[in-house]
């Protein structure tokens, strides 16, 4: 059941994005770390695909809200896997896995459907 709307959605994206930019700061890993680099990396994308979306909080209005949530949901999937793919599940998983989840299950419950207008 999707009951998330696509404005509160949007305001979710840029404060993930903000979330993803600062807690390699926050906790330590910085930005010299593949731990701490794919948070940064996927909080700059997050920023410019949700900038472009089509809804009420992009700005320029190209991408499909359909084609957002899905890349929502790719970067959710990198995220809570990038541990073990890229070998640092030793030194950090949990932040990785639970705001990759949230990601996912964020994406899954937003409506796809913006207000008249858009």
């Amino acid at each position: 059941m999707r009951f998330i709307s696509t404005k509160i959605h949007g305001t979710l994206d840029y404060l993930t994005a903000f979330l993803l930019l600062i807690i390699p700061f926050v906790l330590g890993y910085g930005t010299d770390t593949v731990t701490g680099r794919i948070f940064v990396i996927l909080g700059v994308a997050t920023i410019l695909y949700s900038l472009i979306t089509k809804y009420e909080l992009g700005l320029l209005q190209i991408l499909p809200i359909e084609l957002h949530l899905m890349l929502d949901v790719l970067s959710g999937i990198l995220l809570a896997a990038s541990p073990w793919l890229f070998g640092f599940n030793n030194v950090a998983y949990m932040p990785h896995l639970i705001i990759g989840i949230a990601e996912i299950s964020i994406a899954l419950i937003t409506k796809t459907k913006t207000y008249p207008g858009l």
